[in-house]
């Protein structure tokens, strides 16, 4: 049955990804909005609610390493894996003006977050910081989205069909994601793998998955700038979001492996993906293979620790 709800989920995924970048890029050119910022908004938000789902669901369950390691391990696989592995497909052209303001934001939010980890504790007042940190983006990332015509994809798609292909794009890949957690935490748990590493592995991976449909299908169509909008976002309010809201529903105590290791691998991917970026404004298919070798090397890494 484990393996069963794994391959629903990889399927629900699939076309659910599909269908939201299809309906998200429409409905970026019917409001006026850069793909971009869409890509930070709708797809990286929306992608992000089985990460918010998971960590909530694993803090009331007493799992904190499982809440913590999630998004941690999360936001290591959206940049090394994801991103990566998109950019191998097809190489991703990034505009300079938009990622000054969103690859700051994502710079000082990753940087928050390891200030925080290091407390050892993420109690209510952290996150309620961390949440009206990601009120203030998201208002200031719409206020900035304007962008002349030529700069928005054409569709025939009207406003209406395409918000509801995103959204149930958006319901697909939440259930695939839902199915394919359930199966993978219930096959790593029976192989005595400890909660930490089941939430910055299994989990993380699982969870980041509509993303990484998403970000490889807007590559595969020409829409890198959705597909790199996508992890950035996403990253984003996996720090913003999910942490606060986990944090202000139930305090978390963090685990002492993810304090001496991964938080700080979380950094490093996130120094990594502003340098390399703004090394030729492109992230193409070798600085993609640099991407998914360090991230290998990660998982390497955690196996030894392990």
């Amino acid at each position: 049955m484990d393996f069963l709800y794994i391959l629903l989920g990889f399927a629900a995924l699939l076309v659910g990804g599909d269908f939201l970048v299809r309906g998200a890029v429409a409905v970026a050119r019917r409001m006026r909005i850069s793909p971009l910022v869409i890509g930070l908004t709708l797809v990286g938000f929306g992608t992000s609610t089985p990460e918010l789902l998971t960590s909530v669901q694993a803090a009331l369950a007493g799992s904190p390493g499982i809440a913590v390691g999630n998004v941690v391990g999360s936001n290591i696989a959206n940049i090394l894996l994801i991103l990566g592995v998109a950019a191998l497909l097809a190489p991703i052209a990034v505009a300079r003006a938009g990622f000054r303001r969103d690859g700051s934001v994502l710079l000082a939010t990753t940087v928050l977050c390891v200030g925080l980890v290091l407390w050892g504790t993420l109690g209510r007042g952290a996150g309620g910081v961390l949440m009206v940190g990601l009120v203030g983006y998201l208002i200031y990332a719409l206020k900035s989205g304007d962008v002349d015509e030529s700069e928005i994809p054409d569709t025939a798609m009207a406003t209406g069909p395409a918000l509801l292909l995103a959204l149930g794009g958006l319901a697909l890949t939440l259930v695939g994601a839902r199915f394919l957690v359930t199966g993978a935490v219930s096959i790593a748990a029976a192989l005595g793998v400890s909660e930490a590493i089941i939430g910055l592995t299994v989990v993380a991976v699982g969870t980041s998955l509509p993303e990484l449909v998403t970000s490889i299908v807007a590559a595969r169509k020409g829409q890198g700038d959705l597909a790199f909008g996508n992890v950035v976002g996403s990253n984003i309010f996996n720090i913003l979001g999910i942490l606060g809201a986990t944090a202000l529903i139930k305090p978390l105590a963090v685990p002492s492996e993810i304090i001496g290791f991964d938080i700080w691998v979380m950094l490093a991917a996130t120094l990594l993906l502003i340098a390399l970026t703004m090394t030729g404004w492109r992230i193409g298919r070798g600085k993609g293979a640099i991407l998914l070798g360090a991230y290998l090397a990660y998982l390497a890494a955690l196996l030894v620790m392990a």
